[in-house]
């Protein structure tokens, strides 16, 4: 028994001493403003709470399981359109993250993350009677959680999705804004 952890223990230090190194990538997909539209109804008025967004994103990976990672998250806007005038609001958020992968296997991983972002959102106002606009920034927690395909040793194939929660503040509104995304990275 002794002999069996002190093997298991020697295997847990040994994996972090082979550092995994740098990687870069990108993401595109889809954005989704989760409250956004809910109160904004009447006649002739259309709301859309989703676009389509990006991420650019740069990480060290110190071991196969656990990486720490900075991103640039362009999540679009949130617009809407009536008779009496047009609202939208963009969102942009600067992230760190850590990251903890599970292989499953030598191509397949699944993986989690954590942390905390720094939200903008830019907001405008164009009616009949009033013409506006404001911006808001905040901090916050993200999360999210994916699946990644190693297509070759430096380059792999994430899908993800990621919540950005109560972004925005209060001259524009608080809302979460979920992403999901596929995109790729290269280690080096």
């Amino acid at each position: 028994m002794v002999r069996a952890i002190v093997l298991a223990s020697a295997a847990v230090f040994a994996a972090p001493a082979v550092a995994q190194g740098f990687y870069v990538g990108g993401h595109v997909g889809q954005a989704s403003y989760a409250d956004s539209c809910d109160e904004i109804s009447g006649p002739g008025i259309t709301c859309d709470d989703s676009d389509t967004g990006f991420k650019i994103l740069g990480g060290y990976e110190f071991t196969p399981h656990l990486a720490v990672e900075v991103a640039y998250t362009d999540l679009g806007e949130v617009s809407a359109r009536g008779p009496g005038g047009t609202f939208s609001a963009e969102a942009t958020a600067f992230e760190v993250v850590g990251v903890g992968t599970l292989p499953l296997g030598n191509r397949f991983s699944l993986y989690g993350k954590a942390g905390i972002y720094r939200g903008d959102v830019d907001a405008r106002l164009d009616t009949v009677l009033l013409t506006g606009s404001a911006s808001d920034s905040n901090t916050d927690l993200t999360f999210g959680a994916g699946v990644r395909f190693d297509l070759t040793k430096q380059a792999s194939l994430r899908v993800e999705w990621q919540r950005y929660a109560s972004v925005g503040g209060d001259d524009t509104g608080e809302d979460d804004i979920d992403f999901l995304s596929v995109g790729v990275i290269f280690q080096f």
